[in-house]
């Protein structure tokens, strides 16, 4: 058997370095299916935008690493794409993600001045003080926030989203910040000209609502790769289907695993009826060893139940 303790944003990052899922979730999303960005134009950057912030004497360490960043040539300029996954809701996504882009985008600054240091480039006074020169430019960064959970995500999308009531002298001129959010449960709209990034979004979504009817009639007679089976077992938090997938070999059969998942919800339902039924026997003052021979379970077990529903009250 293959070892299955491989952490979920291992198994994130491994399916969205490909090329070809990484440029379909950016063209479907943010660039409404135009296909933007070019799989073959696509280079994996350092995920590391840690930076020291000065100002005068002051100086502050900041520690950040995103989840997944690549460089977009475009024509003979190029951009900066991210994707950040997000398994629980943020309220203070959009901070985070604005505070990841300005990072990167000090970076790139300091990357510029280095080179003109570097090269001993000539500077006037006012170019001195940044260390960029007038004709320098920074490259556009795009932040996808992808939340993946049955629950809607209620938090602010915004910077704005984020500030108490404003009136509408400061409301309009304040400087906001937006982030792309995509809402796995909400994604019908998008059609990802990728197959397997369209597998994992739908079969996810079907299995949120408990449409496993629709997962056989669609993929039943279909083999899912383990990539795909796994990220999906990631997005439902399913243990079952994402240790499924990584044993398969050459790929997954969907309805099987979701077969195996409802049988492990039976059992989890018995299971909690005997527990439930436990604590009512003992309640009554019935004797552990009696409890244990009427639920056929052993005296050691019925006892850690009873001790459970004690410490949960």
């Amino acid at each position: 058997m293959r070892n299955t303790e491989i952490k979920p944003d291992v198994i994130f990052k491994n399916f969205w370095r490909d090329n070809g899922h990484f440029a379909s979730l950016f063209n479907t999303v943010v660039f409404g299916g135009k296909t933007v960005i070019q799989p073959e134009s696509l280079k994996e950057l350092d995920t590391d935008v840690s930076n020291v912030i000065k100002s005068g004497k002051y100086e502050e360490s900041l520690t950040r690493t995103r989840d997944l960043v690549k460089k977009a040539a475009h024509g003979t300029d190029f951009a900066i794409l991210g994707i950040e996954n997000q398994r629980k809701i943020h309220y203070g996504m959009p901070l985070r993600v604005m505070i990841y882009d300005a990072l990167s985008y000090l970076k790139e600054c300091q990357e510029i001045a280095g080179e003109h240091k570097e090269a001993g480039d000539k500077a006037t006074a006012e170019e001195f003080l940044s260390g960029l020169h007038k004709g320098d430019r920074l490259h556009p960064i795009i932040t996808i926030v992808l939340y993946y959970d049955e629950k809607p995500w209620d938090g602010a999308q915004s910077l704005k989203d984020m500030i108490g009531d404003m009136p509408s002298e400061i409301s309009g001129v304040f400087s906001d910040y937006r982030m792309n959010l995509l809402q796995v449960r909400e994604s019908s709209q998008y059609h990802f000209d990728n197959e397997d990034v369209q597998t994992i979004f739908e079969i996810t979504r079907y299995i949120y609502r408990g449409e496993f009817v629709k997962v056989k009639k669609f993929y039943g007679g279909k083999t899912v790769k383990s990539d795909v089976g796994a990220v999906i077992g990631v997005m439902t938090d399913s243990s079952l289907i994402v240790e499924e997938a990584l044993e398969s070999e050459g790929g997954m059969n969907m309805c099987t695993a979701l077969e195996k998942l409802e049988e492990k919800g039976r059992e989890e339902g018995r299971l909690e009826m005997k527990q439930e039924t436990v604590l009512s026997m003992a309640n009554l003052g019935m004797p552990v060893e009696q409890i244990a021979a009427v639920v056929k379970e052993s005296v050691g077990m019925v006892q850690k139940w009873i001790s459970e529903g004690k410490a949960a009250v």
